[in-house]
């Protein structure tokens, strides 16, 4: 038996938990063509998983050029309208699971194993999302419920850790303190795009997994550091069968 057993398991939330059929890339783009963004789908595709007013500074600077006075103000301004999109699709919109997704719950609450969700959404969009789901109605003010036997744990946004979204380990870090876990060993990160990987990698977790039913393909996310690709996330639970049962 493995001294080094998992307590806590990290899950991205749109495309890794939450089924994402690419809804936020759609509203993300809204906001851009509103304010005559010009990205391509390709380019915030790969932006996925940041924190999204990140993304808008990143993507105006590309179009405006470094150092441009213009672009803190229509990150902003681009930022306020995608808030209010991407509110209005959640409040609208039937939020559901991912495949495999309750599978790998059931588990983990059988195993005692801890669930966050992290994310690059702000709270209240989280808050929407976990409501609408039934998966926030017993987190306290921390947003956090180690007593739930089903659902999750604790959920993590940028908010929590001054605003310091992925690929920073800042979340997973908070998490890991809010259970009392100091050894990274005992940590697995699974999400479904290039920068959870890296979030992952960052944090010194055990395993940096992508899973390839979300947002990215298989092809897209192999390129990047990965500790293996899962097919949906209930391929995590013959892994940490690994970890926990033989001595490694």
């Amino acid at each position: 038996m493995s001294t080094k057993n998992i307590q806590l398991v990290v899950l991205d939330m749109a495309g890794t938990s939450i089924l994402d059929e690419h809804e936020v890339e759609h509203c993300f783009k809204k906001a851009a063509l509103k304010n005559g963004l010009l990205s391509s789908d390709d380019r915030i595709l790969a932006l996925q998983g940041y924190a999204k007013l990140y993304v808008f500074q990143t993507l105006w600077t590309e179009q405006l050029g470094e150092g441009d006075p213009m672009v803190e103000q229509k990150a902003q301004t681009s930022y306020q309208d995608f808030t209010q999109i991407l509110e209005e699709h959640y409040l609208k919109s039937e939020v559901k699971p991912t495949e495999g997704c309750l599978e790998l719950f059931h588990y983990l609450h059988q195993q005692g194993i801890y669930i966050a969700l992290t994310t690059g959404f702000y709270r209240k969009v989280a808050n929407i999302i976990l409501d609408k789901i039934g998966w926030g109605k017993n987190l306290n003010q921390n947003y956090m419920n180690i007593q739930n036997k089903a659902g999750i744990h604790l959920s993590v946004c940028p908010d929590e850790v001054h605003g310091i979204g992925r690929p920073a380990p800042n979340m997973i870090e908070l998490a890991m303190s809010r259970f009392g876990i100091t050894d990274k060993s005992r940590v697995i990160n699974v999400g479904d795009t290039p920068v959870d990987l890296a979030f992952g990698k960052n944090a010194g977790v055990r395993l940096a997994l992508g899973v390839c039913n979300g947002t990215h393909s298989r092809e897209q996310l192999e390129a990047y550091p990965n500790d293996g690709l899962l097919n949906n996330i209930a391929d995590l639970i013959p892994i940490i069968e690994k970890v926990n049962h033989e001595k490694i």
